[in-house]
C-alpha cells in the first residue's frame, strides 16, 4: 500500500470522512519479528476520542489510536469483479462477470427465496422467526431505518425475540458502498459477537446450464421427497419434533417459485439434491449436497446445470448463492462455474452481560 506523495506521508482524513472508505497505515512499535506499521482498509466508521474504528469488508472493526496514524487517505470503493479477471484479453466482457446488483436487491431476492414463518415490521428492519431452522429465517434483517434509537431498537428485538425463545440475531452485511460496515461496528461496541461469516455469490445464468451433461438422471419437483431429506438432514437440527420438521418445510418450500432437485445412485439411494428458487431476473441455489459415497462424480455440476435450465425456461437471467468463507470445498467449486464475490454477510448475536 503506498502512502508516500512527493516523498512524504500525509494524513489526508478527518473526522469529516466518517462513513467513507479509508486506507490508514499506523505504527505498531515493531520490535523483533514485529513489523514496525501496519496497514488497514475499510470504513471509517468512527472517530470519537482520539480513537478511530474502521470495518473492513469482512465486518471485523479494528481500533486505532489517532496518535499512532502515520499516514492515511480517502480511497474509491471498488467494485466486485471475478477474482480471475473483470475482461477478456480483446476486451470483451468476461462471461465470468456477474450481473449488475446492488446488496438491497440481492438481500431483498434473497429474503423472500428463503422466507420466515413469521415477520414484524421495526421501521425498515424485518424481525424474522421461523422455530430456530436456519439464521436466516431467525434474525433480523436491517434494510433501512428501524425509525427509532438503535438501543431502543435492540431492547425491542431483544423482547420479540425472547418472547419466541430465540436469540436475538441481527445479519449484517459488509463490503459495498451501501452495507452496513457502521451497523456492525456499533453492535460490537455493544457486545454483539459475530459469526458465521458468508459470502454472496453470483453469475450468469445461462453458462451454468451450458455444459452438455445428460440432465436426464435429474428428478425436479416442486417439494421435496423424504429421499431429498434424508440426504438434507437439517430440518429437525433445532428441533426435532414434528412441528419443527412442519415449520421447515414451511421455510423450505416458501418463495416465488421452488423447485427440488434430485439424483438417485444407481443403489437407487439419494446421490445428490439441490435447492432452486426463481424470482423475477434473480435464480437463487442453495441446499446443494452430494452423498459422501458419490462424490467427485460431477453431480454437483448436474444438479446446477438442471437446475439453471428451469430457471432459464422461467425466464431468469442471473444466479446467486450464499456460501460460508471458511468452506473452501464450495468456493473452489463455484468458482469453476464462474460464480464471483458480491458482498458478504454475517450474524450479530446478543451475548449475556452484552448491552442490547
Amino acid at each position: 500500500m503506498k502512502f508516500l506523495a512527493g516523498g512524504r506521508a500525509e494524513v489526508r482524513i478527518t473526522r469529516a470522512d466518517v462513513g467513507k472508505r479509508v486506507s490508514v497505515r499506523r505504527l505498531t512499535g515493531g520490535g523483533r519479528g514485529v513489523p514496525a506499521f501496519t496497514d488497514a482498509v475499510g470504513v471509517l466508521t468512527s472517530w470519537d476520542q482520539g480513537v478511530l474504528s474502521i470495518t473492513r469488508r469482512s465486518g471485523e472493526t479494528v481500533r486505532i489510536e489517532e496518535s499512532a496514524l502515520v499516514a492515511a487517505k480517502v480511497v474509491p470503493d471498488r467494485p466486485a469483479t471475478a477474482r480471475h479477471g473483470a475482461t477478456r484479453p480483446s476486451g470483451e466482457p468476461s462471461r465470468r462477470r456477474g450481473p449488475a446488483a446492488t446488496a438491497l436487491e440481492l438481500q431483498t431476492v434473497a429474503a423472500r427465496g428463503w422466507p420466515a414463518v413469521e415477520t414484524a415490521r421495526l421501521g425498515e428492519w424485518t424481525l424474522r422467526a421461523s422455530g430456530g431452522f436456519t439464521r436466516r429465517a431467525n434474525s433480523v434483517l436491517p434494510l433501512g431505518d428501524p425509525g427509532v434509537p438503535l438501543e431502543t431498537a435492540l431492547e425491542r428485538i431483544g423482547q420479540w425475540y425472547d418472547e419466541r425463545g430465540l436469540p436475538p440475531l441481527i445479519v449484517v452485511a459488509t463490503g459495498r458502498p451501501e452495507t452496513d460496515e457502521r451497523l456492525a461496528a456499533e453492535l460490537a461496541e455493544r457486545g454483539w459477537a459475530d459469526e458465521r461469516h458468508t459470502t454472496v455469490r453470483i453469475a450468469a445464468l445461462a453458462p451454468l446450464a451450458d455444459t452438455g451433461a445428460d440432465l436426464s438422471r435429474v428428478t425436479l419437483s416442486r417439494e421435496p421427497g423424504a429421499d431429498w431429506l434424508a440426504l438434507y438432514n437439517r430440518t429437525g437440527e433445532a428441533d426435532p419434533s414434528a412441528e419443527a420438521t412442519r415449520t421447515a418445510l414451511r421455510v423450505l418450500t416458501g418463495g416465488p417459485s421452488v423447485w427440488f432437485a434430485t439424483v438417485h445412485g444407481a443403489d437407487g439411494g439419494t446421490a445428490a439434491i439441490g435447492r432452486l428458487v426463481v424470482d423475477g431476473r434473480w435464480a437463487g441455489f442453495a441446499a446443494l449436497e452430494v452423498a459422501p459415497a458419490a462424490r467427485r462424480q460431477g453431480l454437483a455440476t448436474l444438479v446446477m446445470a438442471a437446475l439453471a435450465e428451469r430457471a432459464l425456461e422461467e425466464g431468469a437471467s442471473a444466479a446467486y448463492l450464499q456460501v460460508e468463507t471458511d468452506n473452501a470445498g464450495a468456493l473452489a467449486f463455484y468458482d469453476r462455474l464462474g460464480f464471483t464475490d458480491h458482498h458478504g454477510y454475517h450474524y450479530r448475536r446478543a451475548l449475556p452481560g452484552g448491552r442490547r
